[in-house]
């Protein structure tokens, strides 16, 4: 990975899943000065925001912002309102229609905040752990989005139109398998006890995960072909 200039700045959005603190600790390798950008946005999976307050202390983080914004009040998605959570899906379901668990917008408007803080901080980089392998098939994860994203960034800021900054959207995960993705975090010293992946997890402090679900499943596979066990609690009878 190519290092950074020393004290270069980056944002990070930061949800506390396996892929964005593994982008965490990814950037702060290269010599990042990391911001991490964190959102309450109504998901039901609210327990993912106390792991990414753990894990941006524990990796080092200059500092970590938590924004509420209600997505819950839009709904659309069973992550922001009363639909089922699919469970047991097979990884061929999985990749024949982009499911519930989409929520409208999210990706977009994350972005959209995290460019806002990157110009405030003079920052030029952002950091977002999307995945185009091993996902759910999210259009707001694919490369075209991304690409697209980058291009408005740098026209709808006084610093891309005025002072020729250049704001690149830094996906280093986009092209790895989640088996990739666990054998570079693991080397990089990520503790994965310490993320939560979990669409449906049962209510309580322990947020234990359901297994069940797209995202526990996919997870679990990925642990598997990495020939690791899921250190992520789970709930009785399910996970590795």
């Amino acid at each position: 990975m190519e290092q950074a200039a020393k004290n270069q700045k980056a944002v990070v959005l930061l949800s506390g899943g396996l892929d964005s603190t593994t982008v965490l600790a990814m950037a702060r390798h290269e010599g990042y000065d990391c911001y991490c950008l964190s959102f309450a946005y109504g998901q039901r999976q609210a327990v993912e925001l106390e792991r990414a307050r753990l894990n941006a202390a524990r990796l080092g983080a200059v500092e970590h912002l938590v924004l509420e914004i209600g997505l819950d009040r839009i709904g659309g998605s069973a992550l922001t309102s009363g639909l089922a959570v699919p469970k047991g899906r097979s990884f061929g379901e999985m990749d024949a229609a982009i499911p519930v668990t989409y929520v409208p917008g999210r990706n977009t408007i994350f972005l959209a905040y995290a460019v806002a803080w990157a110009e405030v901080l003079e920052a030029r980089d952002i950091f977002i752990g999307v995945n185009a392998l091993d996902y759910s098939g999210y259009p707001d994860c694919r490369p075209a989005f991304i690409e697209a994203f980058e291009r408005m960034a740098n026209l709808a800021t006084r610093a891309g139109v005025e002072k020729g900054v250049r704001f690149a959207i830094r996906t280093p995960l986009l092209h790895l398998t989640k088996k990739e993705i666990i054998l570079q975090g693991t080397a990089l010293g990520v503790d994965y006890a310490r993320t939560h992946s979990c669409y449906d997890p049962v209510a309580g402090p322990a947020g234990l995960a359901c297994g069940l679900c797209d995202a526990c499943r996919l997870r679990l596979k990925g642990f598997a072909e990495a020939g690791l066990r899921d250190p992520a609690p789970y709930r009785a009878g399910q996970g590795s």
